[in-house]
């Protein structure tokens, strides 16, 4: 809880992939050099943000994550322009996780050698099928031979950690092609994968067309969901038996190569966001603070548009310590959690923690100790609901 992870939001991409719901897409080459400058200038800034917040931020920095968006799209120069201002801003550990989001195909010879001279130590692929027609029907721009290709470039170049994304439930999917790319995954060697399942809402455009049960997008060739659910199941599976663990609901990687930037996030431990719709949370006791960007370019870029921050009351704290922590493949240990907050908040919890158990949506191991059945990963959302419903105000 001694250190922060830092990220900074990267909203440029080459093409707006049909399937994304993010707060990213296809602007002016000329808007990036004053994003850059109006993200450093709040970096600057972050000192003098209210000074209440400031006796919460911890100083040391051991993890950097720029996303996107496809942060790999910036020059040398703006590259080392917002890394300069990080480290100047705070005391970034000589042993820190840095990474980048990055779009095979889309890193030049000198963006990867400043990533390299950067620091930079970890690459996170954007592949999400190694499969070419899955990939074109939802407008990625690479090819499954690229990926491969990219994967090694990066690794020759001296940047070892690195993840490759997969998406489970894109149009023309099958059981095939889907263990062609769990395939890909294992003999490229990379040591972390994360796989999601197709999220569908009204925020992206094949979302909207699903919902609206229409055929643009390839909408009509999107598995179903219990398809899609099976899909998932068989990767968990696949991935276990190829020694890349699962270590959270989506995230799976070999002994030692879990990503500590985004442990920060479901361990609940202090993190700064910069740039466009990023998001921060400050520990305050057993509360919290969090706070966050404007989701409009213009908006952001006139005037950094920080909305207020939000005050995570203990309660609050307390669900997000059990639906965060269920998460984490080790899950969450009651009496722990008892210590922190109080008998008496976790009562209800527990009963109800028994009863998921009898459902099989639950384990319950090392005494207190409970975590996600496979199934119980499938209806994260109903457990979760349904083990903080009992939480006293």
């Amino acid at each position: 809880m001694n250190t922060l992870g830092v990220y900074i939001s990267v909203p440029f991409c080459r093409a707006k992939c049909s399937y994304c719901n993010f707060a990213s897409g296809v602007f002016a080459a000329g808007r990036m050099q004053q994003y850059v400058e109006r993200v450093c200038a709040e970096v600057a800034g972050v000192r003098a943000r209210d000074a209440a917040l400031q006796a919460h931020l911890p100083q040391q920095v051991d993890s950097i994550y720029l996303g996107g968006g496809t942060p790999s799209l910036l020059a040398p120069q703006q590259l080392r322009q917002l890394f300069a201002q990080v480290r100047d801003a705070f005391a970034v550990s000589p042993q820190a996780e840095i990474t980048l989001e990055c779009a095979p195909g889309q890193i030049t010879d000198a963006v990867l050698e400043e990533f390299v001279r950067l620091g930079v130590n970890r690459i996170s692929f954007g592949v999400q099928s190694f499969v070419d027609q899955e990939a074109a029907a939802v407008g990625r721009l690479h090819t499954g031979q690229q990926c491969r290709a990219e994967i090694g470039r990066v690794r020759a170049a001296g940047i070892a950690e690195i993840n490759v994304d997969l998406i489970a439930g894109l149009p023309h999917q099958t059981a095939e092609s889907w263990r062609t790319s769990l395939e890909q995954v294992v003999d490229s060697g990379v040591p972390h994968a994360s796989v999601y399942m197709l999220e569908v809402d009204e925020d992206s455009r094949l979302g909207n067309e699903l919902l609206a049960g229409g055929a643009r997008y390839h909408a009509h060739f999107v598995p179903d969901e219990d398809r899609t659910a099976d899909l998932y199941l068989e990767a968990c599976a696949f991935l276990d038996a190829a020694g890349i663990d699962q270590y959270e609901i989506s995230n799976f990687a070999r002994a030692g190569h879990a990503s500590r930037h985004n442990c920060k996030y479901w361990q609940r431990q202090p993190y700064l966001g910069f740039g466009l719709d990023a998001h921060s949370m400050l520990l305050t006791g057993t509360g919290a603070v969090r706070f966050a960007n404007s989701d409009d370019l213009d908006a952001y870029t006139a005037t950094g548009a920080a909305l207020e921050p939000q005050t995570v009351s203990r309660r609050e704290s307390l669900e997000e310590a059990i639906f965060l922590g269920l998460r984490m493949t080790e899950g969450v240990d009651l009496e722990h959690l008892r210590n922190v907050f109080g008998r008496d908040a976790l009562q209800a919890c527990a009963t109800e923690a028994e009863t998921l158990v009898q459902e099989g949506l639950l384990h319950q191991r090392a005494g207190q100790r409970i975590r996600l059945t496979d199934r119980g990963r499938l209806l994260s959302n109903e457990v979760f609901a349904r083990l903080i419903d009992g939480v006293p105000a």
